[in-house]
């Protein structure tokens, strides 16, 4: 399969493959009111219908506090 790399180990004397999935991790940080839109972007980008096609998950932020010059909520982001 392309992208997968299998890397041989050995325990206990018995050689076995590891398989491993090339993976990123995405953080999107987004307005209530383009949530949906946001969620049918990524799955339509993101599915093949295979294995590791990956998870969305969902969470509030409860604050957004720019560093630079400490401003603060939505405009913040």
């Amino acid at each position: 399969m392309a992208g997968r790399r299998v890397i041989p180990e050995f325990y206990r004397g018995r050689e076995y493959s590891v398989d491993l999935l090339p993976k990123i991790k995405l953080e999107v940080v987004v307005d209530d009111a383009a949530l949906d839109k946001a969620v049918d972007a990524i799955l339509t980008a993101a599915r093949s219908g295979k294995i590791g096609d990956g998870k969305i998950f969902i969470s509030r932020v409860d604050e957004v506090i720019r560093i630079r010059n400490d401003e603060r909520g939505p405009g913040a982001v």
